[in-house]
């Protein structure tokens, strides 16, 4: 699309092309045939953190199944939410897409155990968090380029990734430092394109977790019959499906059916209550969006508490069943094992990274841990716990 097609398609809130406040570490020619947000976008697919996602848990551990989501799966669906969003609301699609791709390159192996495992053993060492590593990982921890480290991403999609949740309230030092150094104006709302990114995460992750539960045999269709949206969701669909006596694998198909109404409709309720924030504060341009009271997209009140009840059931019922709590014992092990070995031990650190750890700088070296455990994969941490532990296996 043409710079006059864009502008032509995309509203005046939307973040517009050639008025990008342009990239951090080195300041590179534009591209003649892609906009700068498809060039992140392009980055970001073609990184070594992206590919590493699809190794990374989800829900369920990668060893667990084939057919369950990972967290590269999962980003790929935020995406396709996020783009058909942005396309309705005349945003800028790639903008949105290259947030909603990068939004989970921070994730630890074995997912939020990981993560916890880390906070808990960083939190006297400047903590550590997904969101936060999701920045190091594209500004700092890639390492593809000849003449910068990171991805060299633009201010706006580096914005979205800082604040597609809302203003930072809480800076960590780390992110603390990198904004007086390219302030992020922190304090803010992002761009309508990175806040689409962050909801269509909550609509993606809570539709195919309640596929993969269901999938999973942790949860039955019959469990859902009173969470707020699905059950109502659920019953219309049974309802029809009692007119098709003769289909193969009925209840399969049921549970897709439902998936995909429940998808549909909160896409559906964001887009009309959206566009109802957006008619009512009349922004210009994406400055008012940054500058609005709240976010300008959003759920309504109603669907926002039938999401919230959603995410209790999920909590209650999947993320903390007994095998999902075995399977995070072990990775919360597995994380905390690897960490106090190579921390202990840094001459046991792969040469690429302990050269990234001074030597008597013990900030640096947890920090360097920190950033390698984080890059794993469920697999390849399962082996390297494994390689560092086990005398029988070769290290």
């Amino acid at each position: 699309m043409s710079l006059q097609e864009h502008l032509a398609t995309c509203a005046p809130y939307a973040v517009q092309r050639g008025e990008g406040r342009g990239r951090r570490q080195y300041d590179e020619a534009e591209s003649l045939t892609r906009s700068p947000w498809q060039r992140d976008r392009d980055r970001v697919v073609h990184s070594s953190g992206f590919r590493r996602l699809q190794y990374k848990t989800q829900v369920f551990v990668n060893h667990v199944g084939d057919f369950f989501r990972t967290r590269l799966t999962h980003s790929l669906e935020v995406a396709q939410v996020a783009r058909s969003m942005a396309r309705a609301l005349h945003l800028d699609e790639d903008l949105t897409e290259a947030v909603a791709l990068a939004h989970d390159l921070g994730h630890t192996p074995f997912g939020h155990a990981g993560e916890d495992a880390l906070a808990e053993l960083m939190y006297n060492w400047e903590g550590f968090d997904h969101n936060t590593q999701a920045l190091r990982q594209v500004t700092l921890l890639e390492r593809r380029y000849l003449t910068f480290n990171g991805l060299n991403l633009t201010w706006e999609t580096i914005e979205g990734l800082a604040k597609h949740n809302g203003p930072v309230k809480k800076l960590g030092p780390w992110l603390r430092e990198f904004d007086a150094a390219w302030p992020l104006d922190l304090t803010g709302f992002a761009s309508a394109e990175a806040q689409v990114a962050a909801l269509a995460d909550d609509i993606a992750y809570h539709g195919h977790d309640l596929d993969d539960g269901v999938k999973s045999g942790l949860l039955t269709l019959d469990d859902l019959t009173d969470v707020p949206l699905v059950g109502g969701i659920l019953a219309e669909v049974r309802r029809i499906a009692a007119d098709y006596t003769d289909v193969p694998q009925k209840a399969q198909r049921i549970r897709h059916e439902v998936v995909r109404r429940v998808i549909n409709a909160l896409v559906t309720d964001v887009l009309v209550t959206s566009r109802r924030n957006l008619q009512d504060l009349a922004p210009q341009s994406v400055e008012d969006i940054r500058a609005a009271s709240q976010p300008v997209i959003a759920f309504s009140p109603e669907m926002w508490a039938a999401n919230k009840g959603i995410r209790k059931f999920l909590f209650a019922r999947l993320y903390r069943h007994w095998r999902v709590n075995r399977m995070g014992y072990k990775a919360r092990k597995v994380t905390s094992g690897l960490f106090t070995v190579l921390t202990e031990s840094p001459d046991l650190l792969p040469d690429v990274w302990r050269e990234r750890a001074p030597s008597g700088n013990d900030m640096a070296l947890r920090r360097t841990v920190a950033d390698y455990v984080a890059s794993m994969t469920d697999r390849f941490a399962i082996d390297e716990y494994r390689r560092l532990t086990d005398l029988s296996v070769t290290g």
